[in-house]
Order: C-alpha cells, then sequence, then structure tokens
C-alpha cells in the first residue's frame, strides 16, 4: 500500500505545476478586467474612494487607484505570465485583503444573496440582510411578471440580489497566497523558464 502510495506521489509531482497554472489562468482575467474597469471609469472611482458619505472614505485616493489599477492590470498580466509569480502576488493579496476590509467586509460573507445557504440562515453564519432578501426577490420578480417582459428578461439567467460580501475577494486572497508559496508551477510559467536558465560561467 505505501509503495502504490510513493507511486502516486511521483507520478503527481511530474504535474504538480497544473493546478497553479489552473489558478493563474482564472485569477488573470478576473484581475485583468477589475483593473480595467477602474482605468475606463478612472474619475468615479477616485470620487468613490475618496468619498466619506457614499463611497470608501480612503485619503489620497488618485494615488490609490493608480496603485491598485496597477497592481490589478501589470499584476494580472504577470500571474498570466508566470513572471516574478510571488512577488507580485504580495500587492495583489494585499489590495485583496483592503477590499475585503473596506468593501465587503460590512455585507458577510456570500457575495449573491442566498437565504437558503448555511452561511446566512444561521447554520454556520447567519445574515439578516441575506435573509430578508427572499421576500425583496419575490416582489421585485412579481412586479417584472406583471408588468415587464418577464422571459425575455430571464433570457441570460435568473434574477439575483447582489450581497458583495467577502466570499469572492477572499477566495482570490486565497489563491493569491498559493500563488506566494508556491509560485508559478513547472514548465509553463516564466518563472520556471528563468529558473532553468544556467549561470554564465
Amino acid at each position: 500500500m505505501s509503495h502504490a502510495y510513493s507511486k502516486l506521489k511521483t507520478l503527481l509531482s511530474v504535474f504538480d505545476g497544473v493546478p497553479l497554472l489552473l489558478i493563474r489562468l482564472y485569477l488573470a482575467p478576473v484581475l485583468i478586467q477589475a483593473g480595467w474597469s477602474k482605468v475606463l471609469g478612472f474619475t468615479d472611482t477616485v470620487a468613490w474612494f475618496g468619498n466619506q458619505e457614499w463611497g470608501l472614505g480612503l485619503p489620497l485616493p488618485t494615488l490609490l487607484v493608480i496603485l491598485t489599477i496597477g497592481a490589478e492590470l501589470v499584476g494580472g498580466v504577470m500571474i498570466l505570465l508566470g513572471l516574478f509569480t510571488r512577488l507580485v502576488s504580495i500587492p495583489l493579496s494585499f489590495t485583496m485583503l483592503v477590499a475585503m476590509v473596506t468593501v465587503h467586509a460590512a455585507n458577510g460573507w456570500l457575495a449573491i444573496a442566498d437565504p437558503s445557504s448555511w452561511l446566512a440562515d444561521g447554520t454556520l453564519l447567519y445574515d439578516k440582510s441575506v435573509m430578508a432578501s427572499a421576500d425583496k426577490l419575490e416582489m421585485a420578480k412579481a412586479i417584472l411578471q406583471e408588468h415587464g417582459q418577464y422571459d425575455w428578461l430571464t433570457q441570460s439567467g435568473k434574477f439575483v440580489i447582489l450581497n458583495n460580501g467577502i466570499e469572492f475577494a477572499a477566495t482570490y486572497f486565497l489563491m493569491l497566497l498559493v500563488l506566494l508559496f508556491y509560485g508559478g508551477g513547472k514548465y509553463v510559467s516564466v518563472d520556471y523558464l528563468l529558473s532553468r536558465q544556467k549561470p554564465a560561467q
């Protein structure tokens, strides 16, 4: 049994770069899109970062937006390539932590309001706002069914209520931690190719 397990570990080690590649391919488009969206809405993003009443109320909002865009756009491309993966994971992890604390934490865990979730119904966590969303969603559906083209409106998917909790940001943070500790992976990362270069004699 131990021999078979040892052979399995040896076999899996050949492919241990694959999960890291998949994490990079998953994360990179998310990060690049987030950065690009901030570029397109730069003025509004700066206003949201800095406004005390309806925004985040952060100091030096223009500088913070520029740094965030740099981390997400440049960092996303570097994650995609597997270039300096560990290094670039540090500012990106910090960005996710800041997003979790300043943007999402007040809304609990769930990104989408789902009153049937164990993370809202009191089984593991209780989220009053999420539990109250069921009646609101049903009322919205009833209004749309009576006064709107409901079948057309739902052709692209069913209606949900965005809860905007920390779920996605926390997931990205954990994925970035994996990249921080394990790097870009074997074979299909620039980091790996650089590590294979022989030093000049």
